[in-house]
């Protein structure tokens, strides 16, 4: 099975084909809508030049690279946590393969994942561990599911992509559902 890295690099050499334009045009074309917000440019993408959520996501992430989204990501992986950030890019890799509608929203401590409202919370809360916060009141925890805040009813402790396995993935799938 491919590694995160290595599905978005596979990804990202597929762009000309799966879009029909180059990286560079598609920045391009991002650049001159004037659109800033990232739903807004998925948006465009996807409304009037047919892009797939997956293509369309990855085009918007990589047009900011220089900007405030990229930039929020970096600092919260950065030092100490640099090695936590493999977490956080799987995390985000697979909630973009539930469906079309997610949104990845980065800020200053964490990333949110929303749909209609918010599913998940990406959040390195330490040198060695992500706290994955998710949405699923009503639900008992049990085992690495845990009560956690307002925001995410339930959190995951997770301190390497080993940990975001099978039982993990279906907390998040349930998350995503729910958030409908």
């Amino acid at each position: 099975m491919a590694t995160p890295e290595e599905q978005l690099a596979t990804m990202i050499a597929n762009i000309p084909d799966k879009t029909g334009k180059t990286l560079e045009e598609w920045i391009d074309i991002i650049q001159a809508s004037g659109l800033q917000k990232h739903g807004e440019i998925i948006s465009l993408l996807k409304g009037e030049y047919g892009v797939s959520h997956g293509f369309a996501n990855l085009l918007v992430s990589k047009s900011k690279e220089t900007g405030e989204e990229v930039d929020l990501v970096a600092e919260q992986y950065s030092g100490a946590k640099a090695d936590l950030r493999p977490i956080h890019d799987a995390i985000v890799l697979y909630a973009n393969a539930l469906g079309g509608d997610v949104e990845v929203a980065p800020k200053k401590a964490s990333v949110s994942l929303r749909r209609k409202k918010q599913f998940a919370l990406i959040t390195p809360a330490t040198k060695t561990r992500v706290d994955l916060g998710l949405a699923l009141k009503g639900e008992e925890p049990e085992g690495r599911l845990e009560t956690y805040n307002a925001m995410c009813s339930h959190r995951v402790r997770l301190e390497s992509t080993a940990d975001f396995d099978d039982e993990v993935k279906a907390w998040v799938r349930e998350s995503y559902e729910r958030a409908g």
